[in-house]
C-alpha cells in the first residue's frame, strides 16, 4: 500500500503487501520484499536490496553512495535481510568495487543513528544500539551486540557472539564469544550469559573460557597460544573457529585488559 505523499520510481520492484508511509522516497533499482514497512521519511536509493517482513523506520537513508573519495559511481548494491528492524535516522551506504555490496543479514536490529559503511558485512541475529557506528569494509559474525555509540575502525572484523560494551572504541580485531571492554579494547571474558541464551551448554562455555585463558591469561604471544591450543586442546568446532579467526586476523586481535594493546 503507497500513500499517495510517498514516491517510488517506476524501476523499483515492491512486493504488493509492503506499506509506504507519506514522504517516502524509493528510488530506481530498489527491491523490496514481502511484508515489509517502510515509515514516513525514510530515502531508499539506488542498489537496495531489502527482504521481507523489516520495519525501516522515519529518517533511515538506505544505499546511499559510499563516503569514500575513491567512489566513481560504479553499480553497486545494499542488501538487508529478512526480518530486520532498522530504527529512525540509520545511515546504510552502498558497496565500492572492494566488496561490490554493504550487506545486513536477517532478523537484526540497527537502533537510531547508528551508520554502517561502505562495503561492511554485518551477520545475522545482530543487535547494534544506538550510535553505533562501522567505518569501511568491516566484517562482523552473527550474534554480535554493540552497545551504544561504540565506533569501529575500518577493516576490523568481529566475531561470532561478541559482545563489545558501550562507548568502545574497536581498532582492533574481536574473536568469536567474547565480552570486549575497557579502553584501550580489551577481553574481559567470555560471553556467557550471551551463549546461555541461545543454547550453549555449560561444558561448552566452559570450554570456550579454558581457550581464553591460554590466549589471554597465561602470557604466551598469539602464536604461541595457538601453538598450545593445536596441541592440547580437543579438537571442537569453537576450537578451530577461534584458531582460525587469530590466524586469519590482519588487523591483530585485541588483547588481555593486564597488557598494553
Amino acid at each position: 500500500m503507497n500513500q499517495p505523499l510517498a514516491y517510488v520510481h517506476p524501476g523499483a520492484k515492491i512486493a504488493k503487501n509492503v506499506v509506504i508511509e507519506p514522504f517516502t522516497t524509493i528510488n530506481n533499482n530498489v527491491i523490496i520484499g514481502e511484508g515489509t514497512w517502510i515509515g514516513s521519511n525514510v530515502t531508499i536509493m539506488e542498489g537496495a536490496r531489502i527482504g521481507k517482513n523489516c520495519n525501516i523506520f522515519p529518517g533511515a537513508v538506505i544505499s546511499a553512495p559510499p563516503q569514500d573519495l575513491k567512489y566513481a559511481g560504479e553499480e553497486t548494491l545494499t542488501e538487508i535481510g529478512d526480518n530486520t528492524t532498522i530504527r529512525e535516522c540509520v545511515t546504510i551506504n552502498r558497496g565500492t568495487l572492494d566488496r561490490q555490496k554493504t550487506s545486513v543479514g536477517s532478523n537484526c536490529l540497527i537502533m537510531a543513528y547508528s551508520h554502517i559503511a561502505h562495503d561492511c558485512r554485518v551477520g545475522d541475529h545482530c543487535i547494534f544500539s544506538n550510535n553505533s557506528t562501522l567505518a569501511g569494509h568491516i566484517t562482523v559474525g552473527n550474534h554480535v551486540i554493540l552497545a551504544g555509540m561504540t565506533a569501529v575502525h575500518q577493516f576490523c572484523t568481529i566475531g561470532d557472539h561478541a559482545f563489545i560494551t558501550g562507548g568502545s572504541l574497536v581498532r582492533k580485531d574481536v574473536p568469536p564469544y567474547v565480552k570486549a571492554a575497557r579502553e584501550p579494547l580489551s577481553y574481559v571474558g567470555v560471553n556467557s550469559v550471551g551463549l546461555r541464551r541461545r543454547g550453549f551448554e555449560t561444558y561448552k562455555i566452559r570450554e570456550i573460557q579454558a581457550i581464553y585463558r591460554i590466549l589471554y591469561q597465561k602470557n604466551y604471544n598469539n602464536s604461541q597460544a595457538v601453538d598450545i591450543l593445536e596441541a592440547e586442546m580437543e579438537v571442537s568446532p569453537e576450537r578451530d573457529e577461534i584458531i582460525q579467526f587469530i590466524k586469519n586476523s590482519h588487523r591483530g586481535i585485541m588483547k588481555g585488559y593486564f597488557r598494553k594493546n
